[in-house]
């Protein structure tokens, strides 16, 4: 008989969020340069900012979208804003 192993394993709760303009727009897939989006729409180049959670832990920093968001694509592409601080490791 085999016996059941436990190794304490944990899955973390995330949620990622692009706001931009006062929208929320739920992020499925982020990079250091780059985030896919879960519903694409037409967002001009500008200030966004980027909310990450992960369990209890929140986390939230500017970024620009140098070529803003197409209602054609998922992937838009980021960078940290000037001003910003850097996110988490």
């Amino acid at each position: 008989m085999i016996g059941e192993q436990n190794y304490d394993a944990h899955s973390a709760q995330v949620e990622m969020r692009l706001i931009v303009n006062g929208t929320s727009i739920g992020i499925t897939h982020m990079g250091r340069d780059f985030v896919f989006v879960e519903s694409p729409a037409e967002y001009p180049p500008g200030e966004a900012s980027i909310f990450m959670k992960v369990d209890e832990s929140e986390s939230r920093w500017k970024v620009r979208l140098p070529d803003g968001i197409s209602a054609g694509s998922k992937r838009g592409a980021i960078a940290l804003a000037a001003n910003a601080t850097p996110p988490p490791a």
